[in-house]
This record gives C-alpha cells, sequence and structure tokens, in this order.
C-alpha cells in the first residue's frame, strides 16, 4: 500500500501523456448546475448536440503533439515519424483495439500528430516503447512539442511571413511563440516559390511579452529551443504596453526615430480557461459566472491596446480558450465599436478540414448577488443596473452586452471562430481575426481633430504617451540618438572594444532589483553592449571559426555594462539592434535579445586575457549552428559518415589516431579550436541518416568531443542509429536493469512504479488556467 501511495504522486512537470487519473475530481464530481445553465442560455450548440458535447467534456483529452523545430528539420523528422515508427505500432494489443498516432488534418504539411494510448499498452508493446522513448528524446532537445491541437491555431491564421514585425502579447509559456518564431524563418512562397528551406537571419522580429515575471523565464526556455536574433522577450502589463521606438532606417528611412508598429500581433489573452475543462478538471468545482466577467475588463484593454499598435493593412488574432461569450463576442464587438478603423476578417474558408462553429450574435450575461450561487440574467444593461442594489458596486460596463447595431458587415460577428471539444475530440476554444483597414482606405476618410470615436471605459488610466503613428507619419526628430547620430568622442572607452553607436541609448539597470506591482517580480537583467566590428574578440571569431565577409558582425553583442565577452556573445539583426539601442532596456523590461552564438570553450583563459590565444577559444554554440552555418566558409566545413558519428557518440573524448581513414588524416591536420562536420545522406547495416546534418566539434591537441548535450545525443542516436547509443545512455540502462534486479521486478512493473510513460507535460495547460489571471 505504501509503494503504491508514493507512486499515486508525482511532480507536476511528469504528467503522462494520457492522464485518467480521477483523484482530483470523479466522474460523478463532473457537473456543474450554473454552468449547463449558463451555456445552455447562451444557445452555445443546437439542442441535439448538448449531450454529445457534455459526454466529450468529461473525457480525458487525447495526446496531441507537434514536430517543431524549423522546417527543414521538421519535415526530416515527421517523415521519420510516418516511415519508421507508424508502420510499426500494431492495431490490436491482448485483444484490445488501438490506433495508431494519426495527422491532425487540418494542420499543415501534417506536421502535427494526436493518438489516445494508455499507460498499459505503451508498457506492454515494445514497438509504442520504442515509439514513446524517441519521442520522449525529441521533446527534451526541442524537436517536438507537447502542445494541445486547439492551441496551435492562433498562429497558423495569423499568417506571419519572414519580413513581418510580430507581437506575441501574452506569450508565456510560449507555444505559440514558437510556431510564431518557425514561421518568421520559413521563406515564404511568395519568395521562393515553394514555401521550403530556412531563413537563417529573417529581416522581421518577434516581440514575445508576458506580465508574469516567472513564466517569462520558462518563455525564455520554450524560445531557447529555436535559437534566432529576431527574437525580444519583454516583461510588460500588455495591457499599458508601451511605445517602442526605432531608427526611422528600419520603418521608410528618414533620420531620428518612430514608434515601432506591428503587422501581426496575437492577443491569446488570460481567460476564464473553462474550454480546457477535459484537462483542468478542477474547473468542474469552481467555475462561475465571477471569472469571465471579471476579465472581460482587461482582455478589451489588451485588444485596444493591440488594436493601437497595428499597422494599417496589419492583422491581429484574439483567441481564448473560454467558451464565454463575454470573454469572446463582447470584448470583440466592444473593440470594434471604439475603432472603427477595423474589421473581421471571415475564417470560414481557412483551414478547411478543421471542424468549427460561427461566433455568437446575441448573448445573455449572468450575474450573482449578495453571496447568492443563484445565476440572474439580464437582457439589457438598463436591467441590470436597475437590479443593483444601495450597496452593490456597479462594476460592469455595458461593453459586456450584444451590441444594438449589427447590420455592418465588417462587424459581423458569425466571422468568428468557435471550437467545441465534441466536433473533433479537441478543447474548447474561440479565435477571431480582425485586421486594419490599408494606408489607402484610411486616407479616403475624413478624421477630425481628434480620435472621435469613443473609447470604452475600462478603469485603467490611459497611457501617458499613447500617439499611434502611421506609416505615412512624417519621421520624428527624437533625443535618443541613431547609430548615425552618436560622434565618435561619445563613444566609452572599453576595454576589449567600445560600444560602437551606442552610448547613451544603453543606461545602467538604475532601478534593478525594484519590485514591480504589474509584473510581480524584480528586474535584475544585465543591459546590452555591442561590440565594434574591429574588436580582436570579434575579429578573432570570425577568423578562426571561418566565416565569410557578410557575417553581421555589427550586431554582436554581450550582456554586461563594460563590453568585456567574459563568456558568451550574442547575436541580432538590424531590427532588433536598432531596438536596443533607441530603448531604455529597463523601462521595457527586456529580459532577452537576439540568440546566443559564440560561447568561450570550457579551460580557457581568462576573458581579461586579451591575446590572441585566449579570443580563438571561443566556439560556435549548437543551438546557434542554424543561424550561423550559412556564413561558415565551405572549404572550411569537413566530411564525415556514419562511421565517424558513432564514434563521437559512443565516447566522450575519441582519440584522433583512432579514427578511419580519410577523416583520421583530415582531422589530425586541423589546428586545435571549432570546427564544423558535414555528414551526408547515408544508409548502412548499422544506422541511417535521411538529410544532411551538420554538427561542431571541438578539437584538443589529441582528441575530439561533439559539441552537443547528453540529451541531443542520445535522442540523435535513436535517430540514426534506432537505439541509443552514447555513453550517458549505457550507464542509464544499466542502472536500470540493476535497479530492477536488485528489487526483484520486471522493468516493466518498475516503469509503472515509478509512472515513466511520460513525455514533458503540455506548457500551455498553465496559460489555459484561471491561474493566469
Amino acid at each position: 500500500m505504501t509503494r503504491r501511495k508514493k507512486a499515486a504522486w508525482r511532480p507536476k512537470s511528469s504528467k503522462p501523456w494520457n492522464d485518467n487519473r480521477t483523484d482530483i475530481v470523479s466522474p460523478e464530481q463532473m457537473k456543474n448546475a450554473n454552468l449547463e445553465k449558463y451555456y445552455k442560455m447562451q444557445n452555445i450548440l443546437p439542442a441535439e448536440e448538448w449531450n454529445a458535447f457534455m459526454e466529450r467534456l468529461k473525457m480525458p483529452l487525447p495526446t496531441t503533439f507537434r514536430v517543431a523545430g524549423f522546417r527543414e528539420t521538421a519535415t526530416v523528422l515527421n517523415d521519420l515519424i510516418k516511415t519508421t515508427y507508424i508502420p510499426t505500432l500494431s492495431n490490436a494489443i491482448d485483444g484490445e483495439e488501438v490506433e495508431p498516432p494519426a495527422q491532425l488534418p487540418w494542420y499543415p504539411d501534417g506536421l502535427a500528430w494526436q493518438f489516445n494510448v494508455s499507460k498499459q499498452v505503451l508498457r506492454k508493446n515494445p514497438d509504442f516503447k520504442r515509439f514513446h522513448s524517441f519521442l520522449v528524446f525529441e521533446t527534451e532537445i526541442g524537436n517536438i512539442s507537447r502542445q494541445e491541437a486547439v492551441s496551435m491555431l492562433p498562429p497558423l491564421l495569423l499568417d506571419v511571413q519572414p519580413h513581418h514585425v510580430v507581437m506575441d502579447m501574452c506569450a508565456a509559456p510560449g507555444s505559440k511563440t514558437a510556431q510564431l518564431l518557425e514561421a518568421l524563418h520559413t521563406p515564404s512562397s511568395a519568395s521562393t516559390g515553394t514555401g521550403t528551406g530556412t531563413t537563417a537571419i529573417p529581416p522581421g522580429l518577434l516581440l514575445a511579452n508576458d506580465s508574469d515575471h516567472k513564466r517569462t523565464h520558462l518563455l525564455i526556455h520554450q524560445s531557447a529551443r529555436l535559437p534566432s536574433p529576431s527574437l525580444l522577450v519583454t516583461n510588460l502589463d500588455a495591457s499599458i504596453f508601451p511605445t517602442i521606438r526605432v531608427g526611422a532606417e528600419c520603418v521608410g528611412g528618414g533620420n531620428g526615430t518612430r514608434q515601432l508598429l506591428f503587422d501581426r500581433i496575437l492577443c491569446d489573452v488570460p481567460c476564464s480557461g473553462d474550454g480546457t475543462l477535459r484537462k483542468n478538471v478542477g474547473i468542474w468545482l469552481k467555475w462561475g459566472v465571477g471569472d469571465g466577467n471579471g476579465l472581460h475588463s482587461l482582455q478589451l484593454r489588451i485588444l485596444q491596446r493591440a488594436m493601437r499598435l497595428l499597422k494599417p493593412g496589419g492583422r491581429i488574432v484574439y483567441s481564448t480558450c473560454s467558451l464565454n461569450p463575454i470573454e469572446n463576442e463582447a470584448v470583440v464587438a466592444a473593440a470594434l465599436r471604439s475603432m472603427p478603423d477595423f474589421m473581421l476578417v471571415p475564417t470560414s474558408s481557412s483551414l478547411p478540414s478543421l471542424h468549427r462553429r460561427p461566433g455568437l450574435k446575441s448573448w445573455t450575461p449572468a450575474f450573482t448577488f449578495g453571496g447568492k450561487r443563484e445565476l440572474q440574467f439580464f437582457a439589457t444593461y438598463s436591467e441590470y443596473v436597475a437590479a443593483l442594489g444601495e450597496k452593490d458596486e456597479k462594476k460592469y460596463t455595458e461593453s459586456m452586452w450584444p451590441p444594438e447595431d449589427q447590420s455592418e458587415e465588417a462587424w459581423d460577428l458569425t466571422r468568428c471562430m468557435r471550437i467545441y471539444p465534441h466536433l473533433q475530440d479537441t478543447g474548447g476554444f474561440f479565435i477571431a481575426v480582425l485586421e486594419k483597414k490599408a494606408l489607402e482606405t484610411l486616407e479616403l476618410k475624413k478624421r477630425q481633430a481628434d480620435d472621435t470615436a469613443p473609447e470604452i471605459a475600462t478603469k485603467k488610466p490611459k497611457l501617458e504617451e499613447d500617439v499611434v503613428l502611421s506609416d505615412a507619419a512624417g519621421a520624428e526628430s527624437s533625443a535618443i540618438p541613431t547609430p548615425s547620430a552618436v560622434k565618435e568622442e561619445e563613444k566609452p572607452d572599453v576595454k576589449g572594444g567600445g560600444v560602437p553607436n551606442n552610448a547613451k541609448s544603453l543606461p545602467l539597470n538604475k532601478t534593478k532589483g525594484k519590485q514591480s506591482e504589474e509584473t510581480g517580480g524584480t528586474f535584475k537583467e544585465n543591459p546590452y553592449t555591442f561590440l565594434s566590428p574591429d574588436d580582436p574578440i570579434v575579429k578573432a571569431c570570425i577568423d578562426k571559426l571561418h566565416l565569410i565577409p557578410s557575417f553581421p558582425d555589427s550586431n554582436i553583442f554581450v550582456r554586461n555594462p563594460f563590453g568585456e565577452p567574459a563568456r558568451s556573445l550574442y547575436l541580432t539583426n538590424d531590427i532588433v539592434q536598432s531596438v536596443i539601442l533607441n530603448n531604455d532596456y529597463n523601462k521595457i523590461r527586456l529580459m532577452t535579445a537576439g540568440t546566443k552564438l559564440f560561447v568561450k570553450q570550457e579551460g580557457a583563459k581568462s576573458s581579461a586575457d586579451d591575446s590572441e590565444e585566449s579570443n580563438s577559444k571561443f566556439r560556435i554554440l549548437s543551438e546557434g549552428l542554424p543561424v550561423v552555418y550559412p556564413f561558415v566558409k565551405p572549404e572550411t566545413v569537413m566530411d564525415a559518415n556514419l562511421v565517424t558519428l558513432r564514434s563521437l557518440l559512443e565516447v566522450y573524448h575519441p582519440l584522433c589516431e583512432n579514427f578511419q581513414q580519410p577523416f583520421k588524416d583530415a582531422i589530425v591536420a586541423r589546428s586545435s579550436g571549432c570546427h564544423i562536420l558535414r555528414f551526408s545522406e547515408e544508409k548502412n547495416d548499422s544506422g541511417s541518416l535521411t538529410h544532411e546534418l551538420v554538427l561542431p566539434i571541438w578539437k584538443s591537441s589529441v582528441s575530439l568531443s561533439l559539441m552537443i548535450d547528453k540529451k541531443a545525443k542520445s535522442a540523435l542516436s535513436l535517430r540514426v542509429f534506432g537505439q541509443d547509443i552514447t555513453t550517458a545512455g549505457r550507464e542509464a540502462a544499466s542502472n536500470q536493469k540493476v535497479r530492477a534486479t536488485s528489487s526483484g521486478t520486471s522493468i516493466a512493473a518498475k516503469d509503472e512504479e515509478t509512472d515513466q510513460v511520460v513525455i514533458a507535460e503540455d506548457p500551455e495547460q498553465a496559460n489555459d488556467s484561471v491561474n493566469e489571471t
């Protein structure tokens, strides 16, 4: 009994793929009279679908995962799943019918999968166990993302292109942010003719923001799996997001700075989360109308702020994991009434294989008074006000009710999209796509001196600086210097290289450690100091790592106020650099920017040593290799085969003299330091490599090291050789056998006891809960 009790508890991060536990809420407890009464009153579904809808809400959610990473890597991995693993998965195990994983029919290129397999099947069937191990390793290194199916939809409808300036306003924990990064790095079919391949340094940017300080670190961790020079992460209240300025050269030309406006904005806002009942079963016990009613004002402010930050012709996707029209259609309608320059985009033809329902045009808000749980419905706002007692606070606004005039086609709320669990065995979700009318259309309208559209009162003070600049606006002068405006004598004298073009735009963190009421955390980040292309460290990296002249050496920065590259060098693209140079990183609470590209190899001399030998100790970080590889001189890349790869995986530091020819002579002739190996497509008796692979190595005087972490090595080994041949993998297998033998228990029983049939928890689960508010 004691062992079973211990096995029943596990950390939140060890949530199984198909969690059928009912230790939180039993099936008998999966009911809520107010919830049913409320949604029946809203007529969200035809009466004949209600029972199917409720039954599906009480069933566990299937496992869904997405093949992540940039397009070429994702396609290769997806083909491996289809050709190597899926054909081996049986349809019947011990008489139980089991369907193998199936691709989600609506996800582009079939890169998303769904299956519903119990832990018992995973343990009993060796093919499923092998597939599960593959998924575990690929998830740990970021090539696979466990993500609820409906959570994948908003980034798809945003239609991000590599040149777009994109914002994710409520980004944590980062699954949707990762999708946006993938889109930013995928060349469009219009530019390439194929839509395949990868843009190593896209010209656009993605600004990912979240108001929760702790959750921004999870966001950064998720985003690090897809290293991008185009990424910024901020920690701000989205409803009062400040003005970001960039050099005019980044937004049409001219002098001075301009406000940064966005081509695409994702507003996946905090919500009550009742669309997640299938996984957050605790909502059955605590659901109430107050959750959605209380969030309406915040959701509206966030959407309105996004609308002010959007370029003419730009697109916003507003989404929630709630079924409540107060959080959905009411917010969209109120925002459209306050800003007539926007329109709803029809979504019925998008993703044709996706089953959905149109948005609602009518609904009836409900409230509880005097501590009573009984719902009271009010058809109009005036009825609600009349029902208030003398001591009742009028804390809700008229924006929560349906608009009286819905005749304008651009405001047709049926253009919104509702996803219900019984339609395609998913969670519940709401999506609206808004577009700002193009500049040409706006110029035809005669604007009054001030914006005549009244803003909905939402109990939040306006920003001191809340001016929206369009692309037609002239260039503004600014006290913040642009790169060309900073005089040479203003540059600080910094050891190892100055801070070019950036003397006064990188203030030291005077508020370091200060508690923020809005974000609930302290801001203790180091400043961003760009290095000169003439810096000895930068020149040494370019020379020793064999980079071509087109490498953007002026976009390298370090994270300290003195410009001393003690350990790591980072890279941004031009527009991200402009954001950093033209804004106080304290005020915008900039958590991270760009991607870490070069790191100093362990054992190298101190960064205070500026000798050429010390400068040459930097290597290309494995995660940054996709970014820098297009700039590596082709003739310096070494060719290798599967035999060489096997040797590098099996031993931590194989000796150079132990490799086979011709690789042995080639590597012996190379100098110590970082080198790049290229493995071409190859298949033999021991393994199969279906695509070209490039990996970084470090050569010491007598041995080599494959510069990827242990988990990445294990995943690569499983992918190429069908088993974990790494030192860490062999040690783990040996230890598992020893534990099983000493306890007198089989490996399968041990798996059951420790509940090892898991992969990483779906990070969106934390995002889709009412707790986020």
